[in-house]
């Protein structure tokens, strides 16, 4: 025998032929109860494992999910996965996950893979460099629902689960107000992504709400790393704007930024407050801790997997394409509390 039993061994063992065994282990109809419980028992005692891979495989399907992230290091991204893992597990569905580091390359790459190992459904939030979509539309051959989560792209066909940039970039930015600052200038992401754009807006029309003035020069745009903030920083108040409040697109920007009005001995909040956005664990722990707005990681993840599985579950290779809003609130903390 064999190190790892078969089902031609267990056929052997019981003097029967091996398609019975099979169809026994398949639990088909045209097998007699008694004859499937001999062939689980003698299953058992030789030690038999099925090969799910291969019988997956013949079915068309892996009970596998793929999921690409920017950074797993990322705190709203590591509670995506686990809303993302949970739903998945319940379902009876293992998940495979990737990192692209914001390259689109990689990101292609990382795509490709996962297709060609046959996921049976894909959720992707883009990296920072993918304004081309062409490899995300060419997934419309694969036969395989693809859903979009966090970062929004407008390809037909495809549907999105975010949080609602809009309203968190209002909401920030109205906090700001309602504290007391007239002049608040913000941190912006890259504007060729959805999500900071939608931030940006938010933060526009709640100036516009309560009558303040916008400037362009009171925004700057970066990659949003903490080193991103602390050099916008520099740069605007050398312009000698009278600045009195920050909303931030990210923490990681809000805490570079922090750090650099803290070397000027500026202090926060009296002089200027600040207000983050997606509630990195950090932000609660630094001097002040940060106001910031929560993005609803593992919400996302798990509204994100539930339609996944829908259409793996439905086949549905056309999906009608609907973007799902998650609300996004307000954390005070003491950057703000004026």
């Amino acid at each position: 025998m064999s190190n790892k039993p078969t089902i031609h061994d267990i056929a052997k063992a019981l003097r029967i032929d091996s398609s019975t065994v099979s169809r026994a282990l398949n639990d088909s109809p045209r097998v007699t109860k008694a004859t499937k419980v001999r062939v689980l028992s003698k299953a058992q005692e030789l030690g038999y494992q099925r090969n799910m891979l291969a019988s997956n495989l013949r079915k068309n399907i892996t009970n596998t999910i793929g999921v690409v992230v920017p950074r797993i290091s990322r705190h709203f991204f590591s509670s995506a996965i686990q809303g993302i893992e949970e739903t998945a597990y319940l379902a009876g569905y293992n998940v495979i996950i990737c990192q692209s580091l914001e390259q689109l390359e990689r990101e292609k790459k990382i795509v490709d893979g996962l297709v060609a190992n046959r996921v049976d459904g894909l959720l992707i939030s883009v990296s920072m460099e993918t304004l081309n979509y062409d490899h995300l539309e060419n997934l419309k051959n694969s036969r395989i629902p693809v859903i979009f989560f966090d970062r929004h792209c407008d390809i037909s066909g495809f549907s999105n689960v975010l949080i609602d940039d809009f309203k968190g970039g209002f909401d920030a930015t109205e906090h700001l107000i309602l504290q007391g600052c007239k002049h608040i200038v913000h941190l912006s992401g890259p504007q060729e992504l959805e999500i900071y754009k939608n931030r940006f807006e938010g933060y526009k029309a709640a100036l516009k709400q309560y009558g303040i003035i916008y400037y362009e020069e009171y925004v700057n745009s970066s990659r949003l790393m903490e080193q991103d903030g602390y050099i916008s920083m520099q740069k605007l108040l050398t312009k000698n704007i009278p600045i009195d409040g920050v909303f931030a697109a990210n923490d990681l920007s809000a805490i570079g930024a922090m750090k650099y009005v803290k070397e000027q001995h500026i202090k926060i909040p009296e002089t200027i407050a600040f207000v983050g956005f997606s509630n990195e664990p950090v932000s609660e722990i630094i001097e002040p801790s940060l106001t910031t707005i929560d993005q609803s990681g593992f919400e996302i993840g798990k509204v994100a997997t539930q339609l996944v599985l829908k259409h793996i579950v439905s086949k549905d290779w056309a999906q009608p394409e609907h973007t799902i809003l998650i609300d996004a609130h307000l954390i005070e903390r003491n950057s703000s509390k004026k």
